[in-house]
């Protein structure tokens, strides 16, 4: 099952309404979630297109999608130890290697946004650990884990931030700049389907 696209907290929708693809994903019985997401790097060394493997996340936003009357999909305090897979994580860097494609790895903040990071935001994220910082992936992994799936995500490095000089951003520069990268994520993502099947 592929989505074209996905349901942003910011754009209004609720938490159960942002994750609900994913409970209709495991009602369909999908073992493995695969997410991407563009995202503002903050790590000095990471570059613009750059494909950044998430190994774990910072939840900051303002509603957890878990709150409420507890889903009999999983527990009702769910463990998150290792949320994205690191037999994935692994698989994605031996493909990578492979095919000659520069992958990263980080810690991905979700944030609620609309609005990209002010400066002083991009450096408090950097000091909280965080690598990129996005308005996506979050609610959607932490219910995937409810249900049991496994995830694996990645983020594509579409502009940078908090560093000695503002760097201003539009959305029509992130989204080329995913545009550009899509082809090398959409190969690991192909190559890693084939081999876990």
């Amino acid at each position: 099952m592929a989505m074209d696209g996905r349901f942003h907290f910011y754009e209004g929708y609720t938490m159960k309404e942002v994750t609900f693809p994913e409970r209709v994903m495991y009602e369909l019985g999908i073992k493995t979630l695969f997410v991407s997401n563009a995202a503002g790097g903050m790590d000095p060394s990471f570059k613009i297109g750059d494909l950044m493997v998430i190994d774990d996340h910072i939840n900051l936003f303002p509603e957890h999608p878990l709150r409420g009357k507890n889903f009999p999909t999983g527990p009702r305090f769910p463990d998150m130890h290792e949320a994205y897979d690191k037999a994935l994580r692994d698989l994605a860097d031996e493909i990578g290697k492979e095919k000659g494609i520069r992958l990263v790895h980080g810690v991905y903040v979700g944030v609620q946004g609309p609005t990209f990071e002010t400066p002083a935001e991009y450096r408090m994220y950097r000091l909280l650990g965080g690598s990129a910082v996005g308005m996506s992936t979050v609610p959607e992994v932490i219910v995937a884990r409810h249900c049991g799936m496994k995830v694996f995500g990645i983020s594509v490095i579409t502009d940078l931030g908090g560093f000695d000089k503002p760097v201003e951003v539009s959305h029509e520069e992130v989204q080329e700049a995913a545009n550009a990268s899509q082809p090398h994520m959409a190969e690991i993502f192909r190559e890693m389907i084939r081999r876990c099947d």
